[in-house]
């Protein structure tokens, strides 16, 4: 009975995204709060196999990009690459004017992407809401100037009014929680121009048995204390809950409880959520944000770069109607299915 129900949730879900691409449909997604939507992403979108150039990642459609960071001493500046820790590898060119975003030679630090990002914002006035995924891969390291104050100083010095921030969604309310709650997210379109970062602990950090003080962790604690300082206009970014498995409120694997109502964000495999019994209705009805990456394999799986398009676009409105906020994948050859906004939940 569960299978026949999915079933057709999945083909009444079909229905309502084959009206995607008409006006009235654009229209009505454009005007649903940003947390009623679901859109899609690609995974390690600033590798050169999967965009020769980052800004051709932008122009893709898609509504989240990644970025891996690394931070440790073994290093100069801000990293970006998947797996070497000391240099950069990466499709971004640190272009400072439209011309130089695919010219300029690759490979640069986070400051790098950053700029590319920020000069192709301003040749796109009024894009779509992205969401910037940022992995830190090794974590923070504050004793070598690459903690939370430096990120955000480094966000704002490139990105600006560009961002949509932490403070922008708290507006008068005490947390970011509260906020939410209270249906303070914008709609698609007030959220035209903006980029939204999103902050996980790496996969390095999180395997590292000498710390234990993850990305998550810090970037909450640097929130709360901005917030009593009256500074919360400082942060750039939102802290994620990662890796989520089981049924219940996630943010209890946080001790202290003051961090709890500075997670509205949780990211995790779709699979996992899908299957492990996770209320995921529980996360739409407070208005968080469920990032659900490879969602190629909740069942029946699917090619995970280059399914055909009805397969990929069956798949979003499967996880749609399971409360995804976004899913990602690679299916970077797929810019009509990476452009798609849906209503979340049905």
């Amino acid at each position: 009975m569960a299978k026949l129900l999915r079933t057709a949730v999945a083909a009444s879900a079909v229905a309502v995204l084959a009206l995607v691409t008409s006006p009235a449909r654009a229209a009505g997604t454009d005007q649903l709060p940003y947390s009623a939507t679901t859109g899609v992403g690609v995974h390690n979108s600033y590798d050169k196999a999967a965009f020769p150039y980052f800004a051709d990642a932008l122009d893709s459609g898609a509504g989240m990009l990644e970025l891996d960071v690394w931070t440790n001493v073994f290093g100069a500046s801000w990293r970006v690459s998947h797996e070497n820790p000391t240099g950069n590898n990466n499709n971004c060119a640190n272009a400072t004017t439209p011309a130089q975003l695919r010219t300029n030679s690759q490979n640069r630090d986070l400051g790098g992407c950053l700029a590319d990002i920020r000069t192709w914002h301003d040749a796109h006035p009024g894009h779509r809401p992205v969401v910037l995924k940022i992995e830190m891969k090794d974590g923070f390291l504050g004793t070598a100037g690459r903690g939370p104050v430096q990120f955000d100083t480094l966000l704002n010095t490139k990105l600006g009014d560009a961002l949509f921030r932490p403070a922008d969604l708290t507006g008068g309310h005490a947390t970011l929680d509260e906020a939410v709650q209270a249906g303070s997210w914008p709609t698609r379109a007030q959220l035209a121009g903006k980029f939204i970062v999103e902050l996980i602990p790496g996969t390095v950090e999180e395997s590292n048995p000498f710390d234990s003080f993850w990305t998550d962790k810090e970037y909450a604690t640097h929130l709360r204390d901005l917030k009593a300082a009256g500074t919360l206009s400082q942060a750039t970014a939102f802290p994620a809950v990662h890796s989520v498995t089981a049924a219940g409120d996630p943010r209890t694997r946080y001790p202290d409880t003051t961090l709890r109502p500075w997670f509205v964000f949780f990211d995790g495999d779709a699979a996992a959520f899908v299957n492990n019994g996770i209320d995921l209705a529980w996360y739409d009805q407070r208005h968080y944000f469920v990032l659900m990456t490879d969602a190629q394999n909740v069942a029946p799986a699917i090619d995970g770069t280059n399914p055909t398009e009805q397969q990929a676009r069956d798949r979003l409105a499967l996880l749609a109607a399971d409360h995804a906020s976004l899913i990602s994948a690679d299916w970077r050859s797929l810019p009509a299915v990476l452009s798609s906004v849906v209503p979340r939940g049905q």
